[in-house]
C-alpha cells in the first residue's frame, strides 16, 4: 500500500510542478506528517524531490526530472477507460487502480497539456445512476463478478436458489442497477446482480467469442424486454396538438407502430403495459384525446374528467341534484 502511495506521490509531483504538504495530503488521504514521512523516504531512495520554502512553498521535484513510472499496465489501461463513471468504478473496486491511471496518464502529457483533464472534469460530467436511487450500497456479488469479468473466469454462483454455472462476459449499469451479462451452456443471458446469492471466483477460464458485442447485445435485449411488456392495444382519437404529444407520452417502443397507424381524422392504435397504464398517459393528453377501446379504459377516463370537472366547477354555479342531501 505504501509503495502505490510512494509512486502516487511522484506522479502528483510531476504532473503538477510543485505541491503543499497539505495539498498533497488531501489527495492522498493521509496526514500531513505521513506526507513529510514519505517525501524523506523518496529522497533516500533518490528521487530528487526537494522543498520549497517560504510563502507559496512546497515540495517539488528537480527540474528536468522525469520518472519512468508513466506506462500503464493491462489493468490500469481497462480501468481507464471506465473513469468517467466514478460510482461504477467504485462499486466494481476498481477505485484505487483507475486512480493510478490517471495520475499516470496526467504525469505523461507534456506541460502545456497537464489542466487538460482539470479542464474537462470541471465542464462535463457522467451521471449514470438514476434520479431515486436511494444511495443503497452495491451487491455483494459485484466485486467477485467483476473480477470474474475482467479476468475471463467462470463462477459458480447461486442466482434465484439454484447454483450455476456461468461464463460472465460483461456488467452493464442501468439506471442505478448493475446487470450481467453470461453465458450458460450456448445461450447468452441476463441477470439482475441483487439477485444472487454466493459467488465463486473458478480457477478455470474461459474462451470469449470475439464476435460478441457487449453494447449490440444490451440493445438488442433491452428492446426485446420492452417490446415484451407491451402486450395491450388502446385505441385514441387525437387532435392536431395530440398528435404532436403523443411522441413524448408513447412508450419509446411503442412509438414507431403508433405513428404508422395514425389515420388521417387522428385515429391511432396504441401498444402499451396494461389499461392501467394506459390511463396514467391518456391523462396527460388531457382534452386532446378521446379514447375509442377499450370501453374499461373509456369509463375510467370519462370518470376521471366528471371529477376533475367537479373540482374546478366555479363556486357560484348552480347546485346539481348531486350537491342535495
Amino acid at each position: 500500500m505504501r509503495a502505490s502511495r510512494l509512486m502516487s506521490l511522484v506522479l502528483l509531483l510531476q504532473g503538477r510542478g510543485g505541491m503543499t504538504a497539505a495539498e498533497l495530503a488531501k489527495e492522498l488521504e493521509v496526514s500531513e506528517r505521513t506526507v513529510h514521512r514519505d517525501v524523506l523516504a523518496l529522497a533516500e531512495a533518490g528521487v530528487p524531490v526537494y522543498a520549497d520554502r517560504g510563502r507559496g512553498g512546497g515540495y517539488r521535484l528537480l527540474d528536468g526530472y522525469r520518472t519512468r513510472l508513466t506506462g500503464l499496465d493491462r489493468a490500469e489501461a481497462e480501468a481507464l477507460f471506465l473513469s468517467g463513471v466514478p460510482a461504477a468504478l467504485r462499486e466494481m473496486g476498481l477505485e484505487e487502480v483507475a486512480a493510478t491511471a490517471r495520475l499516470k496518464a496526467a504525469a505523461a502529457l507534456s506541460p502545456a497539456l497537464r489542466d487538460a483533464p482539470a479542464v474537462a472534469a470541471q465542464r462535463f460530467h457522467l451521471d449514470a445512476p438514476g434520479w431515486y436511487g436511494g444511495g443503497d450500497p452495491p451487491p455483494e456479488a459485484l466485486a467477485p463478478l467483476a473480477r470474474a469479468v475482467w479476468n475471463d473466469r467462470r463462477v459458480s454462483a447461486v442466482y434465484k436458489g439454484k447454483v450455476r454455472t456461468l461464463e460472465p462476459y460483461g456488467l452493464v449499469l442501468k439506471a442505478g442497477a448493475w446487470y450481467l451479462t453470461a453465458r450458460l451452456g450456448t445461450r447468452f443471458l441476463i441477470f439482475r446482480v441483487h439477485r444472487f446469492g454466493a459467488v465463486s471466483v473458478l480457477a478455470e477460464p474461459f474462451d470469449r467469442e470475439p464476435s460478441f458485442d457487449l453494447a449490440a447485445f444490451w440493445a438488442e435485449r433491452s428492446a426485446e424486454f420492452t417490446r415484451s411488456l407491451l402486450r395491450d392495444v388502446v385505441t385514441l382519437r387525437l387532435s392536431e396538438r395530440g398528435v404532436r404529444m403523443l411522441r413524448h407520452i408513447a412508450d419509446p417502443a411503442a412509438l414507431d407502430d403508433a405513428l404508422a397507424s395514425l389515420q388521417p381524422d387522428g385515429t391511432v392504435r396504441l401498444a402499451v403495459e396494461s389499461v392501467p397504464v394506459a390511463y396514467s398517459q391518456v391523462l396527460r393528453f388531457g382534452p386532446e384525446a378521446e379514447v375509442l377501446d377499450p370501453p374499461e379504459l373509456r369509463e375510467l377516463i370519462a370518470d376521471a374528467a366528471a371529477r376533475m370537472s367537479a373540482l374546478y366547477r366555479p363556486s357560484d354555479s348552480p347546485s346539481t341534484d348531486l350537491d342535495r342531501p
